[in-house]
């Protein structure tokens, strides 16, 4: 039987495959050989400092529009509350509903029309 062995990164056909391809890409040790580069941290400084507050202002954002969402559900109760309070409003002021109402104190309504009364000019 054949030992089994390792295949080393020169034996792989000549291929590298798409991880080793990103790392070197994104590799740090060439910027990073000769220490940290300060005349890149103002910038960096200021894309961290455009990152952090796009962020907050996604979060408050979002807070936001549920808040709005909640409140116009909100809304919708109290306009339907309010039409319905409307509605029996407009029934119980009725003349018919107040006269019905009023007849177990023991008021009737009256018949006859209200007297204009006049005033001379003058006369006062």
């Amino acid at each position: 039987m054949a030992k089994n062995t390792y295949k080393i990164g020169s034996e792989l056909s000549g291929k590298e495959s798409l991880f080793s391809w990103i790392q070197q890409i994104l590799s740090l040790d060439k910027i990073l050989e000769e220490g940290i580069p300060v005349k890149y941290i103002p910038q960096i400084l200021f894309v961290t400092f455009l990152t952090i507050f796009y962020i907050g202002n996604n979060h408050y954002a979002e807070k936001t529009i549920r808040k709005i969402e909640k409140l116009e559900i909100e809304v919708e109760e109290y306009r339907a509350d309010y039409t319905s309070l409307k509605a029996d409003y407009m029934f119980a002021s009725k003349q018919s509903e107040v006269a019905r109402k009023v007849k177990e104190l023991g008021l009737v309504e009256n018949k006859m029309p209200p007297n204009k009364i006049i005033v001379k000019e003058g006369e006062y």
